[in-house]
């Protein structure tokens, strides 16, 4: 089993406040670093958003698919709305593993908007994967899911800017030529970032899956660490926030909608009418299940999250922004062998992913726009 890794720890309050060193930035995202950064000291309320979320993630994906087909969107490539097995992985393989929820996070910047500003280059024709409206599920089937979805992001975001200006900081100083405030102006400013809820489904206890190989090189078909439930992966853009993941049992907590078990929580001025949030295992069952990145050294590490922090991590569109010197984290998720779990053990979580605007060029040296970029990208990930 690959070890576990320590990611570096900073304070809200040390980023509100300017006080992070250049060392500890340097730490946790220079050449010698895993890419990573955690925050603590997050506000309250972040818990309770959370939690929500996240039990939402089962109800979501636990549907009738006559709904859940209502809220796709292929000519978007799935890039709003659900889907489930529209995405290759694996050199090719087609992913049935995960469900996904996509939202676009223009709201962030301005309410009104629900997707990214087109431009002269793009428009909602040729490029709806990311000019396409939000897709919500009905408040009449799965109530305030809309707005617990908005509220979280808001908050991530919120600590992504600050985040991001420490980053900036650090670049000002490291990276000759990079550009004064840039990403905490992408971060701040972008209609194009995107948030991902994943409810990834109960191993099949009858169907043990074969070791299998894991993408990018990051190791081999005898390694332990199968990226079984997310083929290892890049993301494209800046920084992503993510949560800690929330283990359910599904086998104890029914996730049904529709089931008599499922009552909605009391409704209040300060939060809105919501499902119950569905109970949390302390950790999951087995231990080698979650998180695993290659840091830069070229160690497969696995990498835990508390509970009550936000972690963020380098994307594909800040290491060529910075000509390489922040690299891409490349990561997967290994799955809860049934074996171990003894239930229908789900994983749940949000990833944030900050981006620049489709106008933005990536790559000065070649003049590629991030819209360019990430054409690229959801055509080589999705199926046709």
């Amino acid at each position: 089993m690959a070890p576990i890794a320590q990611a570096v720890m900073v304070s809200l309050e040390e980023l509100k406040d300017g006080s992070v060193p250049s060392e500890t930035l340097h730490e946790a995202f220079g050449p010698d670093s895993l890419g990573i950064l955690i925050v603590k000291d997050i506000p309250p309320e972040f818990a309770r958003l959370r939690h929500h979320l996240l039990s939402y993630s089962s109800y979501l994906g636990n549907l009738p698919k006559s709904q859940l087909d209502k809220l796709e969107n292929s000519e978007a490539k799935y890039l709003t709305g659900w889907s489930l097995g529209k995405e290759t992985l694996k050199n090719g393989q087609v992913d049935t593993l995960k469900g996904s929820f996509y939202a676009n996070c223009a709201f962030y910047v301005d309410p009104e908007l629900s997707c990214a500003v087109p431009t002269e280059q793009f428009n909602p024709d040729d490029f709806p994967e990311y000019l396409s409206p939000n897709i919500w599920p009905d408040d009449t089937t799965l109530p305030g899911f809309k707005d617990t979805f908005e509220s979280l992001c808001r908050l991530i975001i919120d600590v992504a800017v600050l985040v991001a200006k420490a980053c900036d900081r650090f670049a000002e100083k490291e990276i000759t030529g990079y550009p004064s405030g840039y990403l905490e102006r992408v971060v701040s400013t972008s209609t194009t970032t995107k948030a991902r809820l994943l409810h990834y489904y109960p191993e099949d206890p009858t169907n043990e899956p074969a070791p299998v190989a894991m993408a990018d090189d990051v190791a081999n078909s005898n390694d332990p660490d199968e990226d079984d439930w997310c083929a290892t992966h890049l993301d494209h853009g800046c920084l992503t926030g993510l949560t800690s993941a929330m283990f359910v049992d599904e086998s104890q907590s029914n996730p049904t909608v529709a089931s008599p078990e499922v009552e909605a929580a009391a409704a209040t001025p300060e939060e809105p009418y919501l499902l119950s949030p569905l109970p949390e295992l302390e950790s999951s069952p087995d231990p080698a299940a979650g998180l695993y990145i290659k840091s830069r050294t070229g160690q497969t590490v696995q990498v835990k999250i508390p509970r009550d922090c936000i972690a963020f991590q380098t994307g594909e569109a800040l290491e060529r922004i910075t000509g390489g010197k922040f690299k891409a984290v490349p990561h997967f998720v290994r799955g809860a062998r049934a074996a171990l779990s003894e239930g229908r053990i789900a994983r749940n979580t949000l990833a944030v992913f900050t981006q620049p605007n489709l106008g933005d060029e990536v790559d000065m040296q070649h003049h590629i726009t991030f819209g360019e970029f990430a054409r690229g990208i959801v055509a080589k990930n999705t199926v046709s």
